[in-house]
This record gives C-alpha cells, sequence and structure tokens, in this order.
C-alpha cells in the first residue's frame, strides 16, 4: 500500500510459526485480514432499515444456516419494497434499480443482522458495544468487526451507539498470507486428522509427537434420545453422579446460550458448578485452573484456558495466588500455604480413572 520503499515498515518474509495451526491455516484460511478507512456515516439510514426489516415474516425471505446466508423471496421484494416506497427511501418505480443499489445492499444486511446473527452465539453485547465471538473458540475478538456494513446492522439491531463504517483499502486471507513465508511450521493437539490438507494446500508433513503416558481413557459409544429434555436429564444425571463420587467433570458446549441452558438446569438441581464462555472471560484462566479438583463440574465452550493445566486435585500455585493475594501477615500466609497444599496432595487421586472427563 505504500507508494515509496522508505515508507514500508514490514521487513521481508522468512519464517513463520503458528499457534493453534489447524485453526488458523485450514478453519480460517479464508478469514480475511483487512485494513480499512474511515467512510461517511450512515447511522440514521441504519435505524430506519432495521425498523423496515423488523416488519419482513417467515415467507418473506430464504435462508441457509449452514453457509449464513439469507435472500428476499419474490413476495419478501414486493414487500419491502413497498413499504421503501411508502417511506420515501425508493428512488424510481424498482428496488433493484441501479440508484437503489446502496438501499439493497443496507436491506440485505439488516436481514442477515435481524434473522442469521443471533445473541450469545455469534457475538455479545458488552459495554454498550457489540463484540464478535469466536465460532472456532468461543472467545470474544474485541477490535474486531464484521465488514461491510453487518457490524453496524447489529449494532441497529441491538439499539447501540452505531459506529462509524469503514471501507476496505486492503484485504489478504491467512491462507495467502501465510503462504508468503518461505518457512511455515506450527503446532497443535489436533493436526492428524488435518494432515491431508497440510500436505496439499501448504507442502507441510504432520509429525504426531506421543504422549509422556499412555493414554488410557475411555472413548465410549455415542447414546441417542428422543427429545432434548430426556438428554438433558440425563446429562445432568450422570453429573450429579460424577459430583457425589468425587470425579471432576468437564462439560463441553457449542455455545454460550447451551452453556447458560446447561447451567441453570444444574442451578435447578442444586449442583454446583462454573461456566466458562465469553461471558466470564476475565475468570478463564482462574476457572480452568481449578476443573480438577474433587467433585468440581466446570461447563465450557469451545475455549483453550489461557495455557493452564487442569491438574486433578486442583491447581496449587493458581489456589495460593487466588486465595492469599488479600494477605499482608507473612505469618498467616505462610500457614494458609501449607493449609493449602496439604488439602491438594490429600484429595489428588492415587490413580487414573479412565472417564475422568466427559
Amino acid at each position: 500500500m505504500k507508494y515509496r520503499l522508505d515508507q514500508m515498515v514490514q521487513r521481508p518474509f522468512n519464517f513463520a510459526i503458528v499457534d493453534e495451526v489447524d485453526s488458523i491455516l485450514i478453519d480460517e484460511a479464508r478469514t480475511p485480514l483487512i485494513i480499512s478507512g474511515p467512510t461517511e456515516d450512515k447511522s440514521d439510514l441504519y435505524l430506519k432499515i432495521d425498523r423496515l426489516v423488523r416488519r419482513l415474516e417467515d415467507q418473506h425471505y430464504e435462508k441457509d444456516e449452514k453457509n449464513k446466508t439469507i435472500a428476499l423471496t419474490e413476495a419478501g421484494a414486493e414487500h419491502i419494497e413497498q413499504i421503501l416506497r411508502d417511506q420515501g427511501l425508493l428512488k424510481g418505480d424498482n428496488l433493484y434499480d441501479y440508484e437503489n443499489t446502496a438501499i439493497v445492499h443496507h436491506v440485505d444486511q439488516a436481514l442477515r443482522a435481524r434473522k442469521m446473527f443471533e445473541a450469545d452465539t455469534d457475538y455479545i453485547v458488552k459495554d454498550g458495544k457489540v463484540v464478535i465471538i469466536d465460532e472456532f473458540t468461543g472467545r470474544m475478538m474485541p477490535g474486531r468487526r464484521w465488514s461491510g456494513g453487518l457490524h453496524q446492522a447489529v449494532e441497529a439491531k441491538e439499539g447501540v451507539e452505531i459506529q462509524s463504517e469503514n471501507q476496505t483499502l486492503a484485504s489478504i486471507t491467512f491462507q495467502n498470507y501465510f503462504r508468503m513465508y518461505p518457512k511455515l511450521s506450527g503446532m497443535t493437539g489436533t493436526a492428524a486428522t488435518e494432515a491431508a490438507e497440510f500436505a496439499e494446500i501448504y507442502g507441510l508433513d504432520v509429525i504426531e509427537i506421543p504422549t509422556n503416558q499412555p493414554v488410557r481413557r475411555a472413548d465410549d459409544h455415542d447414546e441417542f434420545y428422543r427429545t432434548a429434555d430426556e438428554k438433558n436429564h440425563a446429562i445432568v444425571e450422570d453429573i450429579r453422579d460424577c459430583q457425589k463420587r468425587g470425579q471432576p467433570v468437564l462439560v463441553g458446549t457449542v455455545s454460550i446460550e447451551k452453556s447458560e441452558q446447561l447451567a441453570a438446569l444444574l442451578k435447578k438441581g442444586k449442583i454446583k458448578h462454573n461456566v466458562l464462555n465469553a461471558r466470564y472471560h476475565e475468570q478463564e484462566a482462574s476457572i480452568v485452573a481449578q476443573a480438577g479438583r474433587l467433585g468440581a463440574v466446570t461447563i465450557a465452550t469451545n475455549m483453550a484456558g489461557r495455557g493452564t493445566d487442569i491438574q486433578l486435585g486442583g491447581n496449587l500455585e493458581m489456589r495460593i495466588h487466588d486465595e492469599t493475594a488479600a494477605l499482608d501477615d507473612e505469618s498467616k500466609r505462610a500457614e494458609l500455604v501449607n493449609r493449602i497444599t496439604a488439602e491438594i496432595e490429600r484429595k489428588k487421586p492415587r490413580f487414573w480413572r479412565p472417564a475422568a472427563f466427559m
């Protein structure tokens, strides 16, 4: 993007090491990295179009959940065309005339925001801002915004302040960016299943490093239930049984909404638990560190835990840090450290249960 060599600041590409390499190079390969600049403020138009799109009914659009696409049906186009004409927002007689291109784009984005993107699944509203949730990790991505006016459409939907729209000045996908490096490598715990794609797309070999101890986890067959209520009841009872035996439980969920539904069921069943999702981002490391304590129940979206180990019996270092932070008296602090150390040692299992985690 620079016009003179002395303006360039990035040195030549040499060697890249990518953490969670399958997530970046395979799952998010087509995700664009965008450099953007400001454009004119259209906040009022986003709010007007959002109010109009609310009036559309199911027969007015068709959506593809898998590809996250949505389009007006013929009846929907006629309906929104009439509404826009009544509001004085339509130029000429036809919605799809050239001079209405910008309006059609706003309608499409408002429709996606209203009917395709859901709070607590695709994004959360925090401190008056719409924050995107990474679909692969379940983590918040502050500072990241959807392009093409979609983020502004979601802000209009949620009634928060609409930030100025940006225009794309330059973009490149993750895949094309990393292929610019002559030497490329990475690490992850789940590369073996993507070995063929790494070889074909990037010319990379996958090497498995064996575990320090033989894997003794018991992978049981899937169980099927007729209804969601029956499934949820079975999950809650299984968790209750594990907790009675002192067995730590880690429950994986696909979205914030699902994790909070399960948390509500556990609360109703008086089962003590912790919830780990993008809403409790700040406590993530602390919750993960203590997920291995006797009888601990942790509900999590797909989050990695900030490099914190789950240790059976509890994480000594994190407990000492959390429970002694407010103590100034050294003798009391030393006494508490000894007590915590003895408690963890006493509760640490003497042998590994094959099904210690769900």
